[in-house]
């Protein structure tokens, strides 16, 4: 997801409220959102099974639980709404999210090499994961 600003993440909530395939929740701390995670499913019938996830939580609130919680929410979220597969894509060296996610009932699909540009102009894998509905409804971890 690009960055957005405040009235571009605010457009991007409405839109998915209206979206019965997307789900949009923040995680807040002292009245700043510190942390998102969305689903976004396809209107299409052939993709209708399934939504991609994503998370983000601010770098000084990391250690404290926020990402894993609104994974656990998107998961039940699924599972409530019959969502058979959830996919979802991480940098090849965040080895921390990988392996919370494998925690959580997600496999590696897939690499895209050389995915990414960061900043510097070096290029980076993104590793493709995914979710089957047999463990969705299973969120402890």
């Amino acid at each position: 997801m690009e960055r957005l600003d405040a009235h571009g993440f605010e457009e991007l909530i409405q839109e998915d409220r209206e979206q019965p395939r997307n789900l949009f929740l923040v995680a807040v701390v002292d009245g700043k959102i510190v942390g998102f995670s969305r689903c976004e499913g396809v209107r299409l019938q052939r993709f209708a099974h399934k939504v991609e996830f994503g998370v983000c939580v601010e770098k000084r609130f990391w250690g404290y639980g926020i990402g894993k919680n609104l994974l656990k929410e998107s998961i039940a979220w699924a599972y409530a709404h019959t969502i058979k597969k959830m996919m979802l894509r991480v940098v090849h060296t965040n080895e921390r999210a990988i392996k919370m996610y494998e925690g959580y009932g997600f496999s590696i699909e897939g690499i895209l090499k050389n995915d990414r540009v960061r900043s510097n102009g070096t290029y980076e894998n993104t590793v493709v994961m995914g979710r089957w509905h047999d463990n969705i409804g299973s969120i402890e971890s």
